[in-house]
């Protein structure tokens, strides 16, 4: 005999486990941070998003939001019984990552490759000033 410790008794698991009744998902999608020399790398898993599902951009305090919203509408029509069937697929996620101060915010970039959107964060190009000077010889 196979004990559960669910307060909900086994005669309902395929009530709340079907069509009609999604298993609501909670989860924030995966998000991957790297950094080289010359950029830092932000990562995030969105499967079966397109370009046009997220926004991208720099707040007014300098900080980096991604927000991505999915809205789907399928209809099925069965014409034998004259059924139309609507399912709502409904998928919204909004971060803000703050930006090191190193970042330069105008070259920032975004693409969406094989459901990862990657955005890249350029770091500031240190400007070395070569100083020519005559040095004594003593």
């Amino acid at each position: 005999m196979m004990r559960t410790n669910s307060w909900i008794p086994e005669v309902f698991n395929d009530f709340f486990a079907n069509d009609l009744m999604p298993k609501a998902n909670a989860t924030a999608p995966a998000i991957n941070v790297k950094e080289s020399d010359k950029a830092y790398t932000v990562e995030l898993a969105a499967p079966g998003m397109k370009k046009e599902d997220f926004y991208v951009h720099i707040n007014d305090e300098g900080n980096l939001t991604i927000k991505m919203e999915q809205k789907e509408n399928k209809k099925e029509e069965d014409k034998s019984t004259r059924y139309l069937r609507r399912e709502f697929s409904y998928t919204r996620y909004e971060q803000t990552l703050i930006l090191p101060d190193d970042v330069d915010k105008d070259k920032i970039g975004a693409r969406v490759e094989h459901g990862v959107l990657t955005v890249e964060l350029p770091k500031i190009e240190e400007t070395r000033v070569k100083v020519a000077r005559q040095i004594n010889v003593l």
